[in-house]
């Protein structure tokens, strides 16, 4: 199975045979599409945790 990465460096998707350092990369993702879709993924994920947050302490 290949494994995809986003460089946030670049902007470019990466193959794991050729992938950059850790330190700038999203991922492994299992599809090119998830992978060209990473930066938008990882905010919609920090604003879902967010709001649990806001939920969860009781603020609206």
């Amino acid at each position: 199975m290949a494994s995809f990465y986003f460089n946030t460096r670049t902007n470019q998707v990466e193959e794991l045979a050729d992938k950059s350092q850790s330190k700038d990369l999203l991922g492994p993702y299992g599809t090119r599409a998830e992978a060209e879709r990473a930066v938008q993924t990882a905010h919609e994920r920090t604003e879902q945790w967010d709001r649990e947050d806001r939920d969860w302490e009781g603020e609206d």
